[in-house]
C-alpha cells in the first residue's frame, strides 16, 4: 500500500472513530447545538434558504453556509438527527487534507512534513474534540486553509488561478462564519515579501498587491450575493444587523468585556496537548531553527499563527475555539522540523523515552476518569442517576499500554490515536450523566404532541430554539419577561390553550407541573396555563 494512501486511510479511521463516539455519546448539546439545528429546521420549514430564521424572527448572528450544508443532507436522506451534525466534522477533514496539500504546495520535496502536520493537527486534543461539535469554526478553518493554498500556488507561479482560489476562500469564509476570515488570510497576503520569494515569487509585488485586492472584492462580492437578497427579504432590522450593526456592535462589545489580554497565551498550552510536552519535537526545533527562520514556508506559517493570535488577543472577548484556524499554522511549521530532524542519520528526531510525557498526560486523563467513576465525582449539575463509567478509561489505559511498547515506530501517529481515544473514552465515561442533564429529547417530543393538540407556548427571559428542531415544532414560543405580560399574553389567546416553561431551582411536585426536565442542576417545569401556580403571577 502506498504511504500516501495509508495516510489517508489512517487519517478517515481516526478521524470516523472519534466522531462517531462523540456523536452517539453525546446528545445535542444546548444551547449552541439545539439553535443551530433550530435555525436550520425553521428555514426547512418555511422553505425560505435566503434568510435564516429562529422562533419565528431573522436570526442575524450568523450567515448561512453551515445551515445549507445541513439542509443538502435533509434533500438527499429526509429530515433527521444525524447528518446535519456531520456538516462541521466533515470540515474538520477536509481542512486536515487541506493541510496535507499545503504542505505539498510549501515544502514539495518533503511530503512527510504534511502528512506528519495533518496527524498532528488531529492529534491535539483540544481539535479533536472539538471536531465532534456543531458550530461554525471548522467552516473557518477550511477556508482559511484553502486561501493560503491560494497564496502559495502564486507563488509558485500560477497567479490566476491561486487569486482565483482565494478569492473562493474569502467568500465562503465570510458565508460560513463573517468577514473575521480576513483576520486568518489577510496578514499572509499583506506580509508576503516576507516569505513569496523564497518559495519562487517572481512576479511583481503591484501585481501581487492587485490579485489580493481583485480577491478580497470577489470574496466580498460572493458575500453580498447573499447579503444583499437577504437583507431586502429579511427586514429593515435584519438589514441592520448583517450589513453593518452586528459587526459593529460586537466590536464595541469585544472591547468593552471579556477576557485579558494574555488568557490566549495561557490557555493556548493546554490547547495544543500532547505536542507542546513531546520532547522530540522540541529536540527538532531545537536542532534546526537557523533552517526555520529562514524557510520561507516557515515564515509563512509564523506570520499566520502571530498575526491572528495578537488580533484576537487584543479583542477582549475571547473564546478558545477562535484560534483554531492557526493550528495547522503551529503543526507544519513543526512538522518540518521534525521532518528535517528525522532525516538526519544521528537519529535526533525521536529518543527511546520521548512518548513517556505524552503518555503521562493520557495516563491522568485515565486516572482522572477511574478516580471518578469509582468515588462517584459528578459536577454540580448532574442528578443522583447518572454516573460516570469507568472500562472506557480501562480502554485508554491499555491503549497507553500498547503505545509504550511499540515505542518510537509510528510515535506521531501513536500519539494522534492516543488523544482520539482519549476524547472518544471521555465521551463515553459521561454518557449517562449528559444524556440525564443535557437530553432535550424527550420535552421536545411531549411539546409537539401538545403542539398537535392546539397548545402555544410561552417562556420567561430567553428562548433559544431547545426545542424547535428536536420536537420538530413549527409555532414559535411567545417570550414574556414577566407575570404581568404573561397575563397579557394569556389574554390575548381568546380562549386558546398555553404550556408554560421556566427553570426552576427545586421543582414544586405539589403544584403538579405537567413536565420536568433536569437541566445543569436546575429543573426546566412546563406548567399548563389551566392550572397555572399563583406564585408565577405574584413573583
Amino acid at each position: 500500500m502506498q504511504p500516501v494512501f495509508r495516510g489517508s486511510i489512517v487519517l478517515i479511521v481516526l478521524w470516523a472513530f472519534v466522531v462517531a463516539a462523540g456523536i452517539w455519546a453525546r446528545p445535542l448539546m444546548p444551547v449552541d447545538e439545539t439553535r443551530y439545528l433550530a435555525v436550520a429546521w425553521e428555514m426547512w420549514h418555511r422553505g425560505d434558504f435566503l434568510v435564516p430564521y429562529l422562533n419565528g424572527e431573522p436570526y442575524s448572528h450568523k450567515p448561512p453556509l453551515l445551515f445549507w450544508g445541513m439542509h443538502l443532507g435533509w434533500a438527499v436522506f429526509g429530515v433527521n438527527d444525524l447528518t446535519p451534525r456531520l456538516v462541521a466534522p466533515l470540515f474538520g477533514l477536509a481542512s486536515l487534507f487541506l493541510i496535507v496539500r499545503l504542505g505539498d504546495l510549501i515544502w514539495p520535496d518533503r511530503p512527510e512534513a504534511a502528512r506528519t502536520a495533518a496527524i498532528m493537527v488531529l492529534g491535539a486534543v483540544f481539535w479533536c474534540a472539538f471536531t465532534t461539535v456543531t458550530m461554525f469554526d471548522l467552516l473557518h478553518v477550511c477556508f482559511t486553509l484553502l486561501g493560503l493554498c491560494g497564496l502559495v500556488t502564486v507563488a509558485r507561479g500560477r497567479t490566476v488561478q491561486g487569486f482565483m482560489v482565494f478569492g473562493a476562500a474569502v467568500g465562503l469564509g465570510v458565508l460560513g462564519k463573517g468577514p473575521a476570515i480576513l483576520v486568518h488570510v489577510l496578514p499572509a497576503a499583506l506580509l508576503a515579501p516576507l516569505w513569496a520569494r523564497s518559495l519562487g515569487y517572481a512576479g511583481r509585488w503591484p501585481v501581487w498587491y492587485g490579485g489580493v485586492a481583485l480577491g478580497v472584492a470577489a470574496g466580498a462580492a460572493i458575500g453580498l450575493a447573499w447579503a444583499l437578497p437577504a437583507a431586502s427579504a429579511g427586514g429593515d432590522a435584519y438589514r441592520e444587523a448583517i450589513l453593518w450593526g452586528q459587526s459593529a456592535d460586537r466590536m464595541v462589545d469585544s472591547f468593552a468585556h471579556g477576557r485579558p489580554f494574555w488568557w490566549y497565551a495561557a490557555v493556548l498550552p493546554l490547547m495544543v496537548l500532547p505536542w507542546i510536552i513531546w520532547p522530540s519535537l522540541w529536540r527538532a526545533v531545537s536542532s534546526e531553527k537557523r533552517a526555520l527562520w529562514v524557510d520561507g514556508g516557515v515564515r509563512l506559517c509564523l506570520i499566520w499563527f502571530v498575526a491572528a493570535f495578537v488580533v484576537f488577543s487584543l479583542i477582549s472577548g475571547k473564546q478558545p475555539h477562535y484560534l483554531l484556524p492557526e493550528f495547522p499554522a503551529l503543526a507544519l511549521a513543526a512538522a518540518y522540523a521534525f521532518a528535517r530532524a528525522a532525516a538526519k542519520a544521528d537519529g535526533l528526531a525521536v529518543k527511546s523515552w520521548d512518548h513517556w510525557p505524552p503518555a503521562l498526560v493520557f495516563a491522568l486523563i485515565a486516572a482522572g476518569t477511574l478516580g471518578a467513576a469509582f468515588l462517584h465525582l459528578r459536577p454540580s449539575w448532574a442528578t443522583s442517576d447518572g454516573d460516570v463509567l469507568a472500562w472506557p478509561a480501562l480502554v485508554l489505559a491499555a491503549g497507553i499500554v500498547v503505545v509504550i511498547v511499540t515505542g518510537r515506530k509510528n510515535i506521531v501517529t501513536g500519539l494522534t490515536a492516543l488523544s482520539v481515544l482519549a476524547v472518544a473514552c471521555l465521551h463515553l465515561s459521561v454518557r449517562p450523566m449528559i444524556l440525564e442533564s443535557h437530553n432535550f429529547k424527550p420535552l421536545a417530543l411531549k411539546m409537539k404532541t401538545w403542539e398537535d393538540e392546539g397548545y402555544r407556548f410561552v417562556t420567561f427571559g430567553k428562548y433559544r430554539g431547545e426545542f424547535h428542531f428536536l420536537g420538530r415544532l413549527t409555532q414559535p414560543v411567545a417570550v414574556v419577561d414577566g407575570p404581568r405580560n404573561l397575563t397579557k399574553f394569556l389574554a390575548g389567546l381568546n380562549g386558546g390553550k398555553a404550556k408554560i416553561f421556566r427553570v426552576e431551582k427545586h421543582v414544586r411536585e405539589q403544584l403538579g407541573p405537567d413536565a420536568v426536565l433536569p437541566f445543569r442542576g436546575r429543573d426546566i417545569v412546563v406548567w399548563d396555563a389551566a392550572r397555572l401556580p399563583a406564585y408565577l403571577l405574584n413573583r
